[in-house]
């Protein structure tokens, strides 16, 4: 009998996290035996769904710096950026009908802005410097007296760079801006606190931090109030910000998630660096040509982009059979073009560049990372062997000059 194939090592954590055991099961006894709705306060099964919604709630507060009550449960992040952006325009339309971000954010937060223009909003894209940072200094530039909302991403989804969140946010508690901020990539790895970084709107999703899918919650101020139009409507739920039903498991299960992170992050972050570290060395020290993509300092524990000259993303995704990870969406599927991350912060990437993003996590090990190190070193070294393109570079060909033929 042939023995089934071993699994590759997951190695992608950006893209999404397993459900830590624990959060499994917290989340249990809400799916039979406890399974009221928490919002029929009537008897004894509401009340008790109700009384664990409210204490994961405080839990989700809790990890940014938040009170109980300025969270809002959603269906995950990409909810939560839309309530955030088209809540907070619509509302302040009156007061100005201009927003700014940056060209490295999710779409969860660029086609938002992109519906809102369609609605007569005017919206700045600003640009980000060859490390993957914004400039300050084009930021204060580019608020003017109708500028609503500003949103900046707090960790970057494939380059994995951390935005300066306390100083931007000086800036628009200046100029008496809202500031929003998607911290779905963010929360749970690096110190976060709402109040310190006068950040007004805060986007959180349950799977990238080991909760479940299909939760996420925003982070709305309260003092001085936010106020926002709901995008969903039809029961009054969470202030009349969201309508429909609470799905208690997966409060519980956001709530445990934001509990355990809180707990262990500071020990996890110091592990997942030396993982970091111990790889991009392994890498760059047994193979030329790689590059890094973004601030090597200001970026989240576990993330590494890295950029091998001569090869491309799907041939090496391909060539790949011990872990699992992602091209960090440089190509589009079905196109050879980079993605608008990339080419926002200036790397020369071409199709003979293979872009590898690597999440680790909590359940990563450094064996793993061994294994990751003799896979891509492996992978990168064969295809280059077969690469023509790499021949001509090593004979100091700038194949920039090279003139291209379609056919």
């Amino acid at each position: 009998m042939r023995s089934a194939p071993e699994a590759p090592i997951y190695l992608d954590y950006q893209a999404t996290t397993p459900c830590d055991p624990r959060v499994v099961d917290a989340m249990l006894p809400y799916f039979t035996g406890r399974f009221g709705n928490p919002h029929s306060l009537n008897h004894a099964y509401g009340r008790d769904a109700y009384e664990a919604v409210e204490q994961a709630r405080a839990h989700v507060a809790k990890i940014v710096g938040a009170r109980a009550a300025e969270i809002v449960f959603t269906s995950g992040a990409t909810e939560a950026n839309n309530l955030a952006l088209k809540g907070a325009a619509q509302f302040y339309r009156g007061k100005g009908n201009h927003l700014i971000t940056v060209v490295t954010e999710h779409k969860a937060v660029l086609d938002p802005c992109r519906s809102l223009e369609k609605d007569g909003f005017r919206v700045t894209r600003l640009p980000v410097r060859p490390d993957g940072l914004l400039d300050h200094a084009a930021l204060e530039a580019a608020i003017t007296p109708q500028t609503a909302v500003v949103s900046v991403m707090a960790a970057n989804n494939e380059i994995g760079v951390v935005q300066p969140l306390s100083e931007i946010g000086a800036i628009c508690r200046r100029h008496g801006v809202l500031f929003h901020t998607d911290a779905a990539q963010a929360v749970g790895k690096i110190a976060l606190d709402v109040e310190s970084m006068n950040i007004d709107l805060l986007s959180i999703s349950g799977h990238k931090i080991y909760g479940p899918k299909g939760i996420g919650a925003l982070y709305v101020r309260g003092k001085p109030r936010v106020r926002l139009s709901a995008q969903i409507e039809g029961g009054g739920q969470e202030r009349g910000l969201r309508a429909g039903t609470l799905p208690t498991p997966l409060c519980v299960g956001i709530g445990e998630a934001c509990r355990i992170a809180a707990a262990e992050m500071e020990v996890e972050a110091g592990r997942l660096c030396m993982l970091r570290h111990r790889l991009l060395h392994g890498v760059c020290g047994r193979l030329p040509d790689v590059r890094l993509n973004g601030d090597l300092i200001r970026r989240i524990p576990g993330n590494l982009s890295l950029s091998f000259f001569g090869v491309s993303s799907d041939s090496l995704l391909m060539a790949l059979k011990s872990i699992a990870v992602s091209a960090g969406s440089a190509c589009t599927s079905g196109s050879d073009e980079p993605s608008h991350v990339l080419r926002a912060f200036g790397p020369d990437v071409d199709v003979a560049e293979a872009v590898l993003r690597i999440g680790l996590g909590r359940f990563t090990s450094q064996e793993d990372v061994d294994r990751a190190i003799e896979d891509i070193v492996q992978a990168v070294t064969r295809l280059r062997d077969l690469s023509p393109l790499w021949e001509l570079h090593r004979e100091g060909v700038d194949l920039k000059s090279i003139q291209w033929a379609n056919f």
